[in-house]
């Protein structure tokens, strides 16, 4: 089996200061940055569509995905002909990040009902099964309990072969589980409806152990083909990340050594971010990486030395 190479993206709220959308597209790639995302709530950024299309435009090799996608928002029919559109006119380079919704400002504000989480996951796992149909070279039926789906011959049909990637982050065991067998990138972060104050392992390297047990149980053989994502909280090219690290102990409630290790933190100097990259790599295969916007310019020097 290859080791996969380190990548990185960048969760975009909007363009570099200076620069408009097309621009700042081309910066992430020219720079060395694999994909940009984009958010999926109401009170931030740009449309996902549109910012994706636009930055898919504006460039040649950098990927463009959704951080992520609520599955409450669009009906995964009407859904799939967009993200089909993007993948075709990209040459194949979007992925397709889901979430089953969290945040309940967006819910409140925009007056579209919040289910329970069980049924909010649920909905999520029939909305892969259809956009999976959709982008298939098939007409395809489902008969689900939240989407009924009769003959449907999707158009266009994606660049990608079987479909762009599908992106699932979580913390919990069934999302978790569940992504082991369907998705082909996962994102293992900590747990959203608990905070690392209340459950510091959680995002912590013990915490991070148990989720990777869960994921090799489910997944079998399909481990060697996933790849693993992590979202960075708190990330930077720093002179002395043991300072820095200490400014966080409230939040994860742990000592330094313990934080400087969790994967949704990264600091230290460039050949220490290196390093732990590939050791984060060795012992639970994280590969994937995204930034916040604004640490994207310091990081320039971390691409150069992975390059």
């Amino acid at each position: 089996m290859a080791t996969p190479r380190i990548r990185f993206g960048v969760e975009m709220m909007g363009p570099f200061e200076g620069m408009n959308w097309p621009e700042s597209a081309r910066y992430l790639e020219d720079v060395g940055y694999s994909t940009m995302f984009a958010p999926d709530h109401f009170d931030e950024g740009y449309g996902p569509i549109t910012a994706m299309a636009t930055a898919a435009a504006a460039t040649t090799t950098l990927n463009v995905a959704t951080a992520v996608l609520c599955t409450d928002f669009r009906h995964p029919a009407v859904l799939a002909r967009e993200l089909a559109s993007i993948d075709m006119l990209s040459g194949g380079r979007l992925e397709v990040g889901l979430g089953a919704g969290y945040q309940v400002n967006d819910y409140r504000t925009s007056g579209i009902a919040m289910n329970e989480p069980g049924t909010r996951v649920d909905r999520l796992m029939e909305y892969v099964t259809v956009l999976k149909g959709a982008f298939s070279a098939n007409s395809f039926s489902f008969d689900g309990q939240h989407y009924h789906i009769s003959e449907l011959d999707g158009t266009p049909k994606p660049k990608t072969a079987g479909g762009p990637p599908i992106f699932i982050a979580g913390g919990g065991k069934r999302m978790l589980t569940y992504a082991a067998a369907h998705a082909d990138i996962i994102g293992v972060n900590p747990t959203l409806a608990s905070s690392l104050r209340r459950n510091p392992a959680d995002g912590l390297p013990e915490g991070i152990d148990r989720k990777f047990e869960w994921i090799r149980s489910a997944a079998g053989e399909r481990m060697p083909q996933i790849e693993f994502h992590a979202w960075l909280r708190h990330a930077g090219v720093v002179a002395d990340p043991r300072a820095d690290a200490a400014h966080l102990e409230p939040v994860f409630g742990a000592d330094v050594e313990n934080i400087l290790n969790s994967p949704i933190v990264l600091l230290g100097s460039v050949d220490e971010i290196v390093d732990r990259l590939h050791e984060r790599r060795e012992r639970w295969g994280y590969s994937y990486y995204t930034l916040q916007q604004p640490a994207a310019r310091e990081f320039e020097a971390v691409l150069s030395r992975l390059a």
